[in-house]
């Protein structure tokens, strides 16, 4: 792997916006139809459950003696809410999708190597999938550990404003971690070296999670967001590691 280059905040935004309009790229389009229709159902069914239940969570996160702090809480609790329920559903979204992402991020790659995307042997999709879904169980098992401590924090009074904070920088970090995790799978790192590839660039790793975050947060836009990262994603770990490895 290449050592860590200088911190470039720029870079991210370029690469997640060049992933945006490749998404409409003839090319891929086949490989991203069905990840599109996935993102629909899923987050059609947020917006449902949040319409339903999101006043009533609120209620029971600010107790009755927090009501004189509700106008600075609201707020905050809310964005927090928000932060865990697109986190949770884009979980689900990545579950069902990762055997797509992998391939979807390998055609990326191709394309900005300036090879047309080759459809690939009979099998290999099913055994990519597989192996893609099985990557992804690690992740989510990896990120679960971690985000239980913050979740416990939530129904504490007063301590629940920390975990707001806590939250929202580990939700930036998992989901740099969840899209990034397919080109560098593709470019052959193990799970342990992709880490290890996030915390030498810790800044730029948080900028794209942020970024991801936002735009998921966005109705009707944020359908676009998984597949843009995927091919976001990939456009920055090309010009991070470039041709030092090779890829799948």
């Amino acid at each position: 792997m290449s050592s860590p280059s200088l911190f470039q905040p720029l870079l991210i935004p370029r690469c997640l916006w060049r992933g945006l309009l490749l998404l409409a790229t003839p090319q891929l389009r086949p490989f991203v139809w069905l990840p599109l229709l996935i993102n629909l159902v899923v987050y059609s069914l947020g917006f449902w459950l949040a319409g339903h239940y999101f006043g009533a969570v609120m209620d029971w996160l600010l107790p009755g003696w927090l009501d004189w702090l509700r106008w600075l809480l609201w707020p905050v609790f809310g964005l927090a809410l928000v932060a865990i329920g697109f986190f949770t559903f884009t979980v689900v979204a990545n579950l069902i999708g990762s055997p797509f992402y992998g391939v979807l991020a390998s055609k990326v790659r191709s394309l900005e190597a300036g090879a047309a995307p080759q459809p690939a042997p009979a099998g290999a999709a099913f055994r990519d999938g597989l192996a893609a879904l099985a990557l992804e169980l690690q992740r989510l098992g990896y990120l679960g550990l971690r985000a239980l401590p913050i979740l416990v924090l939530f129904p504490i009074p007063g301590i629940n404003l920390i975990a707001t904070l806590l939250w929202m920088v580990f939700g930036a970090w998992s989901l740099a971690l969840e899209y990034l995790s397919y080109p560098l799978d593709n470019l052959g790192l193990q799970f342990s070296a992709q880490k290890e590839f996030l915390r030498s660039r810790r800044g730029e790793v948080l900028i794209f999670g942020a970024l991801v975050m936002a735009g998921l947060a966005l109705p009707v836009f944020n359908i676009l967001v998984p597949p843009a990262a995927v091919a976001g994603a990939t456009l920055y770990c090309s010009a991070r590691i470039g041709k030092t490895l090779s890829a799948k």
